[in-house]
């Protein structure tokens, strides 16, 4: 289901993977679980949506909708540097393990999850009508606008 913003309606899904430095099996037993609230937390406070997420003990994978406004690569920045931020305040012991407080490693993996095109294509087909009902134009001005 779409989304809204002021005058936006959106759909932005994308599965997107990431790793710990050096791909260290870091993501054990309790890390795990404050690890999958801190992702919540800070996916919650930038309105972005988990669809589905699992965590393997050496990458993290998530679906994720995020809003038009946002870009992926600025929302992966703010959520892996505070996640790491968080992670070394709570785990004092791992700054020696990973050193710099980077927890996470710079690379992720990005693909867009879309609608197939005969959806697309009947959205376009029904949007006529539906601006049509909006702007209460007749017919005939409207076709005068159409590609």
């Amino acid at each position: 289901m779409a989304k809204s913003l002021a005058h936006t309606k959106y759909m932005c899904k994308y599965h997107i993977v990431f790793i710990p430095k050096f791909r260290r099996k870091a993501i054990y037993n309790t890390l795990r679980k404050d690890i999958q609230t801190y992702i919540k937390d800070l996916c919650k406070w930038k309105g972005v949506e988990i669809i589905e997420g699992h965590m393997m003990p050496d990458h993290v994978y998530l679906l994720l909708e995020i809003p038009p406004k946002m870009s992926v690569s600025y929302f992966m920045g703010y959520l892996k540097g505070k996640s790491s931020l968080m992670i070394f305040e709570h785990y004092t012991n791992l700054k020696y393990k990973f050193g710099n407080r980077n927890f996470w490693a710079t690379e992720y993996y990005v693909s867009t999850v879309g609608l197939n095109e005969a959806t697309i294509r009947k959205y376009i087909r029904e949007q006529e009508n539906e601006d049509m009902m909006q702007d209460k134009l007749s017919k005939k001005e409207y076709e005068n606008h159409v590609f």
